[in-house]
């Protein structure tokens, strides 16, 4: 839950490095919401054409920018520059390669995005 309010906090920030833990429990939490805004949409008739929803609408626009960030910041984790998030928009290899990206390990040490959030975390950890 902590990395999921982290992704908002470091909603306009599209510098730096996230890991795929941050990364991947935000994508977990955006899509259970989003199903069961969905789902609250079709009990409660707010559906505008079959597959819209105006509470599912709005919290996509909500997460629009929080998921760009997070995604530039895990390409920035694996040494890629953000400007790969572009593969949007090329659809099935695009989407595919993206996907692939993003369940790639983390760059060791310090890259040109800056040190590794997860060896930052070990550190912390071990310090205790």
């Amino acid at each position: 839950m902590k990395e999921f309010v982290d992704v908002f906090k470091k909603a306009f920030d599209f510098s730096g490095r996230s890991r795929r833990k941050e990364y991947w429990l935000f994508v977990l939490f955006t899509t259970g919401i989003s199903i069961v805004l969905s789902i609250v949409d079709a009990i409660t008739g707010l559906e505008l054409a079959e597959d819209f929803g105006v509470l599912g609408g709005l919290f996509s626009l909500l997460i629009i920018i929080p998921t760009i960030s997070v995604t530039v910041r895990r390409l920035h984790d694996i040494g890629r520059s953000g400007w790969w998030f572009l593969l949007t928009f090329v659809p099935i290899i695009g989407w595919i390669t993206l996907f692939i990206f993003t369940l790639l390990d983390s760059q060791s040490g310090t890259n040109a995005y800056g040190p590794s959030p997860k060896e930052s975390y070990s550190d912390f950890a071990t310090a205790k």
